[in-house]
């Protein structure tokens, strides 16, 4: 077990540790008040009318919520992703998201660092955990930001599975920051197309952004057996 210097990553982890480690269904942890929260990630207006109660703070509970859908691995964060630009347009929307994700992805990190992998087993399906062992070894940071700009593929479970590398954290949050860039940006635009009511932007967009991601998901095989043939053959040199 690692020892940690610095309050900030204590406080941080400290603060999720418990809820993170209790229960399959951390929402339920917060009562009924919790379950309600759970809900809004799968309703666009229900989402949007929810943070704009908070007025000012609602960039703030914005990017807890971002940080949130991270560690929380199942609840899917391209809704969040778009209700960022539809309330506050593409510039300040890719910024809160950006800095929410970063943070999560941060939490989920220390976490999987710091407890090892019996509470990653909590987050990350085990048959995805299988399938990128390889990485434990010692990921290489090329590696893991082309899993990060990949369209569809699991970047929540994957601050998890590189938390168990060893790798640096200064390290870490580059290649996931700089990774996740072009997906929240995409998703971003898509929102603030929206809520700007250029309907037809918005389609382009989603229209783009699918063909991406359905061709990333034939060719899901293919990309696997790239990256670990490049991994296995980096890790020999």
């Amino acid at each position: 077990m690692k020892v940690w210097v610095g309050a900030p990553r204590v406080g941080a982890t400290g603060s999720l540790a418990q809820f993170a480690w209790y229960g399959p269904r951390p929402f339920s942890l917060l009562g009924p008040w919790g379950e309600n929260l759970g809900k809004f990630y799968t309703r666009r207006k229900r989402l949007a009318r929810f943070l704009s109660s908070f007025g000012p703070w609602s960039a703030a509970v914005f990017m807890l919520l971002q940080a949130l859908q991270v560690v929380i691995s199942p609840i899917p964060g391209e809704l969040t992703g778009v209700i960022g630009g539809y309330l506050y347009g593409d510039t300040f929307g890719f910024v809160f998201s950006t800095l929410g994700l970063t943070l999560g992805s941060w939490i989920a990190f220390e976490l999987a660092s710091f407890f090892g992998r019996p509470l990653v087993e909590k987050f990350v399906a085990k048959n995805v955990l299988e399938k990128f062992h390889f990485l434990t070894s010692n990921a290489g940071a090329a590696i893991s930001f082309l899993l990060f700009v990949i369209p569809g593929f699991p970047k929540d479970y994957l601050c998890y599975i590189l938390g168990l590398t060893g790798m640096n954290l200064s390290t870490f949050l580059v290649v996931s920051t700089i990774g996740r860039m072009p997906g929240t940006y995409m998703l971003t635009m898509q929102g603030a197309s929206i809520g700007s009511g250029q309907y037809e932007t918005a389609i382009v967009i989603t229209a783009i952004s699918g063909a991406i991601v359905f061709i990333a998901y034939l060719y899901r095989s293919q990309l696997y057996h790239w990256i670990r043939g490049f991994r296995e053959k980096d890790s020999t040199q």
